[in-house]
């Protein structure tokens, strides 16, 4: 791998190991649909979340990393990104989560989120998160070289307010591979032609989070956990790719072809 204009530039032997982090974090999100349900804390989301990664001789990234407590990040409702889980916290029907895991193996990283239904949720729940889903998937479909980060994040931001939803600007995706989180930085809105041109052998995470309400957020006193200021329902799926020289890889796609909910289990 090499570095330029401060993004580093990895090789196809690097996406190898890419691919294997990456898979390991779509299996702990597989892993854990089926306890997905009432009652049930995010503090045992997230101890089975940790015990999968462990067992697949992986590290959880989130574990410690500057301080945060927990070995997954799961927002609910309101919360747009960075919950933290709760003993405190039970699912309730009609929930929708974000479940965030960050998986290293071998030092490389895999970072990835899904939404997750309990029981079942509005109709303008569910609307919101296929609004998401498609946002992320649409960009995906943009990623090749000669493109541009604004072209992307310029794609998602007329989608989503084209549905009528608005997209967060306080956080973006972010470069990753051998480090968690690295240039470049990654908008979800923004201008077609402007920011990075991509190239073969970026790696990043795109990663959109969706609210029904205005775009703003707040940061609780816990000093991580933020919320969308109007109280609004959000969502947010996000992917690890790399570019290739005709497109890009896909490193976090679920195994088990449960893309978003609703998880039909064999």
């Amino acid at each position: 791998m090499s570095s330029s204009s401060a993004c580093v530039v990895y090789s196809v032997d690097d996406f190898v190991g890419l691919e294997r982090v990456g898979m390991l974090t779509a299996h702990v999100l597989d892993y854990v649909v089926p306890f997905v349900k009432e009652g049930v804390t995010t503090a045992e989301l997230d101890q089975l979340c940790l015990d999968e990664i462990l067992r697949n001789h992986g590290v959880s990234a989130t574990l410690g990393y500057n301080g945060y407590p927990k070995s997954t990040c799961i927002s609910v409702n309101h919360v747009v990104c960075h919950g933290i889980p709760s003993e405190k916290q039970k699912l309730a029907n009609g929930d929708i989560l974000n479940i965030d895991v960050t998986t290293v193996l071998d030092g490389w990283y895999g970072d990835s989120s899904r939404m997750y239904v309990v029981g079942q949720s509005s109709p303008e729940a569910m609307r919101l998160i296929d609004t998401a889903y498609a946002a992320l998937m649409l960009a995906i479909d943009l990623v090749k070289p000669g493109k541009y980060l604004g072209d992307i994040g310029h794609a998602i931001q007329c989608f989503v307010e084209s549905r009528k939803f608005s997209v967060v600007r306080d956080y973006c995706g972010h470069g990753i591979g051998r480090v968690f989180h690295d240039e470049p930085a990654v908008l979800h809105f923004g201008r077609p032609r402007t920011g990075l041109r991509l190239k073969p052998g970026h790696v990043f995470t795109i990663e959109p989070m969706i609210n029904a309400g205005v775009y703003q957020t707040a940061v609780l006193s816990d000093g991580w956990t933020a919320v969308t200021v109007d109280g609004s329902l959000s969502a947010q799926f996000e992917h690890t790719i790399g570019v290739t020289e005709d497109g890009c890889r896909v490193f976090t796609e679920s195994t088990r072809g449960l893309p978003k909910p609703p998880y039909e289990l064999s």
